[in-house]
């Protein structure tokens, strides 16, 4: 493929626009921070007790919820995809991110109003999914990718630490309402918050870098989606990204369970799946900063090689002190095959189809997603512990790590004066 043009007309006005750049992942970083990806994923734990209790569901009726939902993304992600980069040429990614953020904030707050009908619940999960990824990093990435070359991959970083944030924020802020307010006003609370800090700074920041004015009447440089669909790399990122996405997730839905089941107490529980949040923030950062200075899938294989590591440990982790080394190890490297992933899709297949590419991606990590929690509890259920399966997604992670070295080199971008 042409670097010149992935670089897309990157010439030396880059300097002087990088300032707005910035702003753009500042308000992407927002966004993300209060989406699909962190809001409801990291706040849906705390809710599954109270919900259960005011209308006597039982936990696995309440998590299917989750697994609609999941389902619903992995089926509209190419779609929402297809729609952003239509809309490259329509106004920006706004047109897109911005309706759905209002039917995400909106459907959100709506689930304080849940009768005993547990459809409802659902038919709202669902209405979630739909609309879900227009709210994530998918939606932010396109338009962040055209702002930077050489710190695109730091960039990017910054707009994944918004969802890492979410882990740090939702569950104790979910909790709190919870016990102050009741979970109705919490529903109520958290779907206002994508009104506050989401909608504003998307409307105000988010749209992607002009083209030049000899491109203007020109898509953004790139592979089209066909093409990249034929690709070998491609298809090594989907299996990276479902085996990664497979065990990771698997790993960490069921922690607190785990932990507990291992005699460590309720708090020391929540305080390991607090500092999983932390050591994910550290985690994006500093990929994204690796990804600027060595091969990405060098970087994929060392961080995804530390996850397995950690779900090993975390496989016979009996002690706070050992758990923490687990949670170290897997909070590090969760979501650096989704973190890396639109770094690469930009690299080896330019801005042209990218979100189109990018939502393919997500169905694979949306059905692993919804996949993994499950095996672990069937897991449990058949014989009692965690452990067996946990080494068999040690194994999984080290298959996805291992990919990664299999990837093709991509262009080497020359870069005048760009960020």
């Amino acid at each position: 493929m042409d670097t010149r043009g992935v670089l897309d007309g990157w010439s030396e006005t880059a300097e002087a626009e990088s300032a707005e750049g910035w702003r753009v992942v500042l308000a992407a970083y927002c966004g993300v921070m209060v989406s699909f990806g962190s809001m409801l994923v990291f706040s849906f734990g705390t809710f599954l007790k109270p919900l259960s209790a005011e209308f006597g569901w039982t936990r696995e009726a309440v998590s299917a919820a989750f697994g609609f939902a999941a389902l619903t993304v992995a089926f509209c992600s190419p779609v929402l995809g297809r729609l952003l980069d239509r809309s490259s040429e329509r106004g920006g990614p706004r047109r897109v991110i911005l309706p759905c953020m209002a039917i995400f904030g909106t459907a959100f707050a709506s689930l304080g109003f849940l009768t005993s009908n547990i459809w409802q619940l659902y038919a709202t999960f669902v209405v979630l999914g739909i609309v879900g990824n227009g709210t994530t990093q998918m939606g932010y990435s396109r338009a962040v990718s055209t702002w930077f070359v050489r710190r695109r991959g730091l960039a990017l970083s910054l707009v994944m630490a918004g969802s890492a944030t979410g882990a740090i924020v939702f569950p104790p802020l979910a909790q709190a309402l919870i016990g102050s307010t009741g979970w109705r006003s919490a529903y109520f609370v958290l779907g206002a918050m994508v009104f506050v800090f989401g909608i504003p700074l998307t409307a105000l920041f988010v749209r992607e870098r002009p083209l030049a004015p000899k491109q203007t009447a020109q898509p953004r440089a790139g592979l089209t989606a066909r093409d990249g669909l034929k690709s070998r790399a491609f298809w090594i990122l989907i299996g990276t990204l479902f085996l990664g996405s497979l065990s990771v997730n698997g790993a960490i839905t069921h922690l607190s369970a785990l932990l507990t089941d291992r005699g460590i107490s309720q708090e020391h529980a929540a305080l390991l799946a607090s500092a999983l949040g932390l050591f994910s923030f550290a985690g994006r950062l500093v990929t994204g900063q690796l990804l600027d200075r060595f091969s990405g899938p060098r970087v994929g294989f060392c961080i995804l090689g530390a996850a397995a590591m950690g779900i090993l440990l975390l496989a016979v982790a009996a002690t706070t002190t050992s758990a923490l080394g687990a949670v170290a190890l897997i909070g590090f490297g969760m979501g650096a095959e989704a973190d890396i992933t639109p770094y690469l899709l930009s690299r080896y297949f330019g801005l042209r189809a990218f979100s189109t590419l990018y939502g393919f991606t997500w169905t694979a990590y949306a059905v692993a997603g919804a996949l993994g929690p499950v095996l672990m509890g069937r897991a449990f259920d058949l014989t009692g512990s965690y452990t067996s399966l946990l080494q068999l997604l040690t194994v999984s992670t080290a298959v996805c790590a291992a990919l990664y070295l299999i990837l093709p080199a991509y262009p080497r971008l020359e870069v005048r004066n760009g960020s």
